[in-house]
């Protein structure tokens, strides 16, 4: 692993934007009162202190959308594996040096609050041995904590990853010793035990452009392959995560029509109903 300096507090937000999308096709122009979904994401970003936000995009309509709101766009390949892939090579047609910090932030989280965006900025350039940062939040809830959907994650004492995953981490053995997954979820008596340190992952991350290089050549790991967890990989492969605990969790962004309803009803008060 190659060493990677800090970035003096300065950071780059790179939103990705892809034009399909299986459920809702063509979402990130989805209209959110008067503006398209991508563009109400980087107006968000703006906010947050970033020195410099991009939108990369596979496509024209996109790319045009965020011209015409003063926002900059750079254009990515179609095809990409992941995420993290286009916001690598959008990060190379920039030229953002190696030490430079690059914050992904969804293109379909347009409520995402510029602090957590900043958060995850700052806790990076924090921990120059780190090459990605994240954001976590309390876990109050049994039935999240045993959520298999929902992703927890465990770090050290300098807030550094340790895991990620979708079973019950940490494990309260004394306090669970006598539930079954299946029964705890289906019995009303199941608490979290107080203190216990659960943490909700939330996805959104930041990364040093000189890892977003090296990343492509990761051979993916097993442990990744079985949780469906992709920061597993740079886990296993020894590079460091630090995770910025934030006090809750953001709005959910968008995957579903019943999601857009809800977010267009958020900005546009005349259509929330009394």
């Amino acid at each position: 692993m190659s060493g990677l300096a800090a970035a003096s507090g300065q950071f780059t937000v790179i939103i990705p934007a892809r034009y399909a999308s299986t459920r809702l096709p063509a979402k990130a122009l989805a209209d959110l009162a008067g503006k398209p979904m991508v563009v109400r994401v980087a107006e968000q970003a703006l906010q947050s202190g970033a020195e410099q936000v991009w939108i990369a995009t596979d496509h024209d309509a996109i790319a045009d959308a965020a011209a015409r709101h003063g926002i900059r766009a750079i254009r990515s390949r179609v095809e990409h594996a992941s995420g993290t892939d286009r916001i690598a090579e959008a990060a190379s047609l920039i030229g953002l040096p190696r030490e430079a910090i690059v914050v992904n932030v969804q293109g379909d989280e347009p409520q995402m609050p510029p602090s957590i965006i900043r958060d995850v900025a700052r806790e990076l350039d924090a921990h120059p041995e780190a090459a990605i940062s994240t954001a976590a939040h309390p876990i109050e809830s049994a039935d999240d904590l045993l959520n298999s959907n929902v992703v927890k994650v465990v770090t050290d004492k300098a807030g550094r990853a340790l895991y990620f995953s979708r079973a019950p981490i940490p494990f309260a053995r004394d306090a669970f010793a006598h539930h079954t997954l299946a029964i705890a979820r289906a019995t009303a008596g199941v608490s979290i035990p107080r203190g216990l340190p659960c943490l909700r992952h939330l996805g959104i991350y930041a990364y040093r452009v000189g890892f977003l290089h090296e990343y492509a050549a990761l051979a993916p790991a097993a442990i990744e392959q079985f949780e469906a967890l992709e920061q597993l990989r740079a886990l296993w492969h020894g590079y460091r995560i630090v995770v910025a605990t934030v006090n809750a969790a953001p709005p959910a962004g968008v995957d579903t029509p019943e999601d857009l309803a809800r977010v267009q009803r958020a900005f546009d008060p005349s259509q929330r109903t009394v």
